[in-house]
């Protein structure tokens, strides 16, 4: 009897420790499922709500440059006639340097580019026009040597900011294609140097480049008044020698051609 008795108390002590055991055993796994769920909640919540703050971002860029009544698209600027009046809404994305209340810009939206060519400012406003900087342009559509500008403009500051990146432009040289980016930030990818010239034939003005690809010559110019007075770039350029290979960017100015008025380069 005391035999049997023992016998049945081992097996109910064994049976209560696997109970003990597989009830541990499913806590840990329903805690660890739990965190799981948890994990992957806010996971999804960030991701979530990463989404919507990219949406958010990239609706506000689009009511910015959202156009005011009377104002032109660019497409519109682009179809209007020579010596007609223009009104534009366009980012400053740099400036030739201030002369007696007159300077020159170089403007971008998110569609297009605009060249305004000395348009009336005073100096403490040529100050407050920094790169990004929204202004509402009215003035007269021409062409120079094939450059469409915007000249005798007015403009109006207003809220708004833009700056825009350069776009690759090496697959269109050469082709008619070219000049839809007329006056855009744009780049060139491994160009050969195959001469460097001053105007004047002297250091201290516009520095004229001729680069070349695929056996074609391509003429690009550092315009002494857009930044001849960073020396730094004043003189990488001035010091550039043939047969260097480069990246270039700059502003897709045109005279008889294609002719990029240089902001930065690259040494490969």
């Amino acid at each position: 009897m005391k035999k049997t008795l023992a016998v049945v108390l081992t097996m109910g002590l064994a049976l209560s420790f696997v109970g003990c055991g597989s009830k541990a055993a499913t806590e840990t796994a329903e805690t660890a499922t739990e965190a799981v769920s948890e994990a992957v909640e806010t996971a999804t919540e960030a991701a979530s709500e990463a989404a919507a703050e990219a949406v958010s971002e990239a609706a506000e860029a689009v009511a910015d440059d959202a156009k005011s009544e009377g104002v032109m698209t660019y497409a519109e600027f682009a179809a209007a006639e020579l010596e007609t009046e223009v009104v534009v809404e366009t980012y400053v994305q740099a400036k030739q340097s201030w002369w007696e209340d007159k300077a020159t810009f170089y403007t971008q939206d998110q569609d297009g580019a605009y060249f305004i060519y000395e348009m009336a400012c005073s100096e403490d406003d040529y100050n407050k026009l920094t790169p990004g900087t929204k202004i509402k342009v009215t003035g007269v559509k021409s062409e120079w040597s094939g450059e469409v500008e915007i000249v005798d403009a007015t403009y109006e500051i207003e809220e708004g900011n833009f700056v825009a990146e350069a776009k690759d432009a090496t697959d269109l040289l050469g082709k008619d294609e070219l000049i839809d980016l007329q006056n855009q930030l744009v780049s060139f990818k491994d160009m050969t140097v195959e001469s460097v010239a001053f105007k004047n034939e002297q250091p201290g003005d516009d520095i004229y480049v001729t680069l070349s690809k695929d056996g074609a010559n391509y003429d690009f110019c550092l315009e002494y008044y857009l930044n001849g007075s960073d020396e730094e770039f004043y003189n990488l350029v001035s010091g550039l020698e043939a047969g260097t290979v480069v990246d270039v960017e700059g502003f897709l100015y045109w005279y008889e051609g294609a002719n990029p008025h240089i902001t930065k380069v690259t040494v490969k």
